[in-house]
């Protein structure tokens, strides 16, 4: 997982999906919250998006149940 890792865009009836990923490390959670925040933020303005149809995040754990990442996807139309 890095800050800048991406993955693939899919469509699905006229609406895209991106995902976006970020790892997440003790103390730092809301400097990456930001940071994840301005990728997106840079996504949607790089793309034209016009609408946001939804942004959700779930976070990812390791094999303890510690939280080590989080995915966000945006739902969108451009």
């Amino acid at each position: 997982m890095g800050d800048k890792k991406e993955k693939a865009e899919k469509k699905k009836k006229g609406h895209k999906v991106k995902t976006f990923v970020t790892e997440v490390k003790i103390f730092q959670a809301m400097k990456e919250l930001r940071n994840l925040d301005k990728q997106v933020n840079r996504f949607i303005a790089a793309n034209g998006v016009k609408k946001v149809i939804s942004v959700s995040d779930t976070a990812t754990t390791d094999n303890t149940g510690a939280t080590i990442g989080l995915i966000r996807v945006l739902a969108y139309e451009s």
